[in-house]
């Protein structure tokens, strides 16, 4: 785990220079600053209206009385999506807009249950805790001082 968010923080960042270079030659500086913080604005305003439909969904869902999972994971989603949008190049921009697309996010976070990623803790603790049955003994508590002071 600690490896793999190592080659992240590492690779991230280097991809993202050699994009804004790349860019930056093709069509100069001031437009490469220009289309990463358009890119940020206009995510933005993206991010915020998926949001709002997902929260109107989620909120649908707890309405019908079920449980807004998907909702939920889409929220988590977003919240990385926005974190891509924000963070200048045009590499973190092109995956954060790929998460806006409501089909494809969907999609990535059926697949990411199918593999377990999201309950891979639960599953765990439930495989090492096995339930024994268990006897149930009913009783009564009763207070020695109380009868005491009603003599």
């Amino acid at each position: 785990m600690f490896r793999s968010l190592f080659l992240l923080f590492l690779l991230i960042p280097l991809i993202e220079i050699y994009f804004l270079i790349q860019v930056g030659e093709v069509i100069g500086a001031g437009w490469t600053v220009f289309l990463v913080i358009a890119t940020a604005v206009i995510g933005a305003g993206l991010l915020r209206l998926q949001g709002l439909t997902t929260l109107q969904r989620a909120q649908l869902s707890i309405v019908q009385g079920q449980l807004p999972a998907m909702a939920m994971l889409e929220g988590v989603a977003l919240l990385v999506s926005g974190g891509m949008l924000l963070t200048p190049g045009f590499f973190t921009d092109a995956l954060g807009f790929l998460l806006l697309i409501p089909p494809l996010r969907q999609a990535l976070i059926r697949h990411m249950m199918q593999r377990g990623t999201f309950v891979s803790g639960t599953r765990g603790y439930q495989q090492s805790h096995q339930y024994k049955e268990t006897h149930i003994i009913e009783g009564e508590i009763v207070d020695d001082e109380d009868d005491k002071k009603i003599r």
